[in-house]
């Protein structure tokens, strides 16, 4: 099976670059952690340690077919804050090491496909105990962590919902290993703390601790679990499994296990066509989000124009197909995917 990410991989590694500033004490490598012992109820429910998580967030938006860029929650602001765009919103949960170059991938490629993405980083809390330890798989190391990161995503959620920006109807909670615990057990406390659906990464809902285990997203969110059969965070008696084991009655809700080849013994499993491919699919039919490229591709030859091959890629011969369209529809040309464009293939597909 062939990696997805190629140009886009350096693309995203060019971005890792960039941010590397914003992620400094946001991650294993370079966070200064708080002594367990110092750490109390009141410093992991603390409103101004859980806003630190929100204020040190990543963003990504959408920028032309195919593409995404990163942002600020400021830039937006200035730019959709009538509320002239709603972006489809993804809240994205790192892992238990923090923000990294994966987290960077992940985020990339949600945006790439149409996505908002908001990325809280727990580790800006200045009280906050070390968690795991990725080089030997341990985990766990300071149980409370769940509760805190929990809050994070609940204050993410329902503050990203009040913004002008954001379609508080088409909102996604995932994350991958501890992100994707969240994404699995992550209870809303409210309505303003709903999503339309959830993606767990490299989680298999089975543990030893009660909070940790099993899937607390109400019946209507539907979820879609991935992991590899032999991921290696996940050898032992307490958290061997899958998350379809607690999937009884999620009718719209999907289990995917890789049992074979390279995938089954990955724990990042989303830097993989075949798996982003799947991923896609599970969020279109649960989320309204922009017509893909190769969707606009294969709506213009359905339509009689010639896009080129239907390959995903926006080109000349892809642009010129599309202007041809607008001009049989009496709109003037563009220079690219714009929103009228889509607009009006998002009519003529309804019929």
């Amino acid at each position: 099976m062939k990696v997805f990410f190629g140009a886009s991989l350096v693309a995203a590694l060019g971005l890792a670059t960039l941010v590397a500033a914003q992620t400094e004490g946001l991650n294993n490598s370079s966070k200064r952690f708080t002594d367990p012992a110092q750490i109390g109820i009141d410093d992991m429910d603390d409103p101004a340690q859980i806003r630190r998580t929100w204020d040190a967030a990543i963003v990504m938006v959408p920028d032309g077919p195919g593409r995404s860029k990163q942002t600020s929650l400021a830039d937006l602001d200035a730019a959709y804050g009538e509320g002239q765009r709603r972006f489809p919103t993804a809240i994205y949960m790192h892992g238990c090491a923090g923000l990294w170059s994966g987290s960077l991938l992940r985020m990339k490629f949600l945006a790439d496909n149409g996505f908002l993405v908001i990325g809280p980083a727990s580790m800006a809390r200045t009280v906050y105990a070390r968690s795991c330890d990725a080089a030997t798989h341990e985990s766990g190391m300071f149980r409370p962590t769940l509760s805190m990161r929990q809050l994070d995503a609940g204050y993410a959620i329902e503050t990203a919902k009040g913004l002008p920006f954001v379609d508080a109807d088409n909102m996604l909670l995932i994350g991958l290993s501890e992100g994707g615990v969240i994404a699995a057990t992550f209870k809303p406390l409210s309505d303003s703390q709903r999503v339309a659906a959830r993606v767990v990464e490299g989680w298999t809902c089975k543990a030893g601790w009660y909070e940790y285990a099993g899937l607390n997203a109400p019946e209507d969110e539907p979820v879609l679990s991935l992991v590899g059969a032999k991921d290696p965070w996940y050898r032992n008696e307490w958290n061997v499994g899958h998350c379809g084991e607690f999937m009884d009655g999620r009718t719209d809700s999907k289990s995917v296990v890789y049992e074979s080849g390279q995938l089954a013994a990955r724990h990042e499993l989303l830097e993989f066509r075949a798996v982003q491919e799947e991923t896609m699919a599970f969020l279109r039919q649960h989320i309204d989000l922009p017509l893909s490229v190769r969707q606009v591709q294969q709506l213009l030859t359905d339509l009689g124009y010639d896009p080129g091959p239907v390959d995903g890629a926006w080109g000349a011969k892809t642009l010129a197909a599309l202007n041809a369209l607008r001009a049989a529809h009496g709109l003037p040309e563009v220079g690219a995917l714009d929103e009228s464009s889509l607009t009006l293939l998002g009519q003529l597909r309804k019929g």
